[in-house]
């Protein structure tokens, strides 16, 4: 008995021992060794850039109305908008970026702080488009704020012109003085001359964006284009489409969202926007061989030519869904071309902020006196590179491809029909409805359309926002796109708002829209 309880008290101090032993490894051995706690500047930076990018074949395409939807079991065309994107994480990211950069030896002003200001100025504009007034100057404080009062929405354009400024000074100076590289840059493999143009360049899209405040002595929008474009020493821009921020695809780890493994799932649940199409058939204008195919009614049933702009017919965003459902599986409609956005994992880059864009964003500003120049010339730029985007010819010819009816891989040849299409650029701008009108009312429809056509497949919702702005194009509606037949002016906020910022969220809410987070009411920027 005695030995049994010898034994016990053994026992019981060793485990005394141990569990002394446990509690003061304790948190040693609850730090997974295998995850990170920090990450280099350059990594943190890859991830920030891949936030950054729109994909093509979302929502925001329909919306943009350049392809619409026809199941209604995998989507529709309604614009019941919800909540708003915000990227806050993103944002976080972004200071954490500027941090770990300054840890491994950079100096105080380095490429890493200059890329930073240009992600606060992209990042808290777009959330601001799609919203309104948002938090910002108290944003991103962790738990020293977890209720942030709202920022205006000019004062975040303003503040955003302002980094954007400070970005092109910091830029420069590192560029001139070697003041350090970056790394894990996967739009222009780490090119800092690259990124002080696509500085500039967006700064140039903010202002076009600003255009009804375009006497707001405060933001002087106009003297602020002036400044870019009279002084390309100090503020340079994209001087072509090599200078594009676009995101490029491969056939591993980023592959384009229309490619021959979704082929079968998507390809005919979606045809091409009346709005979109027409305008390009209007003008006889040879992107829309390029981009669409001819529907096969017209070709196999009323025996037209696949180059007969006739052929090409986009449906009515408005139209019933039954309906367009309908039309589409009697070939009634246009898809987009599949020898170009399906027989490939790599298809076209993603384009977020262009050198065709840019060039109508200056016609434009020309046209409205903001700065002097030559707007024809811009404008015919822009039209000239959107082709060669595509790979047409201002004179000669190349080839195009539609898909042979009951074909079922994209990705061979053979699956394909081909005919040549004529190009002659001075028979095309010499129509009426193509030759810059002036500096007048004409000349920016036809500028803001241009730019339509242009930016098909890209930039987000930057054809959206045109529209909203200026009108054109003329997006259409009807039963197919709900909200009693408007386009609407916003998006909601998101729901946490209501739940973790809820008295900042109702005065931002009283201040812009009566008290109503309502997508029918116009934020500041186009009253």
């Amino acid at each position: 008995m005695r030995k049994h309880i010898k034994s016990s008290l053994f026992l019981c101090l060793g485990l005394i021992i141990l569990s002394a032993g446990c509690k003061k490894d304790l948190n040693k051995l609850s730090v997974n060794e295998n995850k990170p706690t920090t990450a280099p500047a350059n990594l943190i930076l890859t991830g920030v850039l891949t936030n950054l990018y729109d994909r093509p074949f979302s929502s925001y395409e329909v919306w943009d109305q350049y392809y619409l939807n026809n199941y209604d079991y995998y989507g529709n065309n309604r614009y019941d908008f919800g909540s708003g994107n915000v990227y806050y994480t993103t944002l976080k990211n972004v200071i954490k970026m500027e941090e770990e950069a300054t840890k491994a030896g950079q100096e105080t002003v380095n490429p890493y702080t200059a890329m930073g200001k240009f992600f606060r100025a992209y990042f808290f504009t777009k959330m601001s488009l799609q919203l309104g007034d948002i938090p910002m100057t108290q944003a991103l404080k962790g738990t020293e704020n977890l209720t942030p009062v709202y920022d205006s929405q000019k004062d975040v354009f303003k503040q955003s012109l302002t980094w954007l400024e400070e970005a092109n000074t910091e830029f420069a100076s590192v560029i001139a003085n070697k003041k350090g590289s970056i790394d894990g840059d996967i739009y222009f493999g780490n090119d800092l001359s690259k990124w002080q143009k696509t500085v500039n360049s967006f700064k140039l899209r903010l202002l076009i964006e600003l255009s009804k405040k375009e006497n707001d002595t405060d933001l002087n929008i106009k003297q602020q284009f002036a400044n870019i474009i009279n002084n390309p020493t100090k503020y340079p821009i994209f001087q072509s489409s090599a200078d594009n921020l676009q995101f490029i695809y491969n056939d591993k780890t980023n592959k384009y969202p229309n490619n021959p493994e979704n082929y079968g799932f998507d390809n005919s649940r979606n045809n091409s926007s009346a709005t979109y199409v027409g305008l390009l058939t209007q003008a006889k204008d040879p992107r829309v061989f390029v981009t669409n195919e001819p529907a096969r009614y017209y070709v196999d049933q009323l025996n037209q030519s696949p180059t007969d702009f006739n052929s090409f017919v986009g449906a009515d965003p408005g139209l019933d869904l039954g309906i367009m459902y309908s039309n589409a599986g009697l070939q009634k409609y246009s898809f987009i071309n599949r020898k170009r956005y399906y027989s490939t994992f790599t298809a076209e880059p993603s384009v977020q902020i262009g050198y065709p864009e840019m060039c109508f964003n200056i016609a434009e500003a020309i046209n409205r006196g903001w700065v002097s120049g030559n707007a024809e010339g811009w404008y015919i730029k822009g039209i000239q590179s959107s082709w060669d985007f595509y790979g047409i010819p201002t004179t000669g010819s190349f080839t195009a491809y539609f898909y042979k009816p009951g074909a079922t891989d994209p990705t061979k040849s053979q699956n394909y029909n081909s005919y040549t299409v004529n190009t002659n650029w001075a028979n095309y701008y010499l129509q009426a409805d193509v030759k810059y009108a002036g500096n007048n009312a004409t000349g920016i429809n036809q500028i803001i359309n241009q730019k339509y056509l242009a930016m098909f497949r890209h930039s987000g919702l930057e054809a959206f926002y045109n529209y909203r702005r200026t009108g054109i194009p003329n997006f259409t509606t009807g039963v197919g796109t709900g909200n009693s037949g408007r386009i609407p002016l916003r998006f909601k906020y998101p729901n946490s708002e209501l739940t973790s910022n809820s008295d900042n969220y109702q005065s931002a809410l009283q201040s812009q829209y009566a008290g109503k987070d309502d997508i029918n009411l116009a934020p500041w920027i186009i009253k």
